[in-house]
């Protein structure tokens, strides 16, 4: 009856109390509420990580993560995910600060004034970093507030 499973759930009374009232609460994020439904499931009955898919509609993937992360880590690391770290710093605050002091420069010849994109190539061109995109120049620059082609007050 082991159905091909590698991770058995087996909740303590005091889990599937905690998963019921969780359940019941109905306010959580919609991978957590699944993930709860699928450690009931899993307990309750002795169905397949296909068969809980089939009724959940999530893949079988899903359900075997699930389980695994439970025997792993427990009832609170099976129903959270791990934190996703964000992208890297893209400019180092030297790299910034010459991004902007190129932006208040004078805009390169037959240009009115700098663009994301021209700053983007001008930065590669001085092999002040290796690529960037213009949206990268964009929120870097939108950070310290400078006017595009900014020009020096006449006295």
């Amino acid at each position: 009856m082991n159905k091909n499973r590698l991770f058995h759930v087996t909740l303590t009374d005091e889990e599937r109390t905690q998963l019921l009232t969780f359940l019941k609460k109905g306010d959580a994020a919609g991978r957590k509420f699944t993930r709860a439904q699928i450690l009931l499931l899993a307990d309750e009955t002795d169905a397949s990580d296909e068969e809980i898919a089939g009724v959940l509609h999530v893949s079988a993937d899903t359900v075997q993560r699930t389980r695994k992360k439970y025997v792993l880590t427990g009832l609170d690391g099976a129903l959270t995910d791990k934190r996703h770290p964000g992208a890297g710093v893209k400019l180092t605050p030297d790299q910034e600060r010459q991004l902007t002091l190129l932006a208040c420069s004078e805009a390169p010849d037959g240009q009115v004034r700098w663009t994301l994109r021209l700053l983007a190539d001008k930065l590669v061109e001085l092999a002040w970093v290796d690529s960037i995109s213009h949206e990268t120049v964009r929120n870097t620059l939108k950070k310290t507030r400078p006017s595009l082609g900014c020009t020096k007050p006449t006295s």
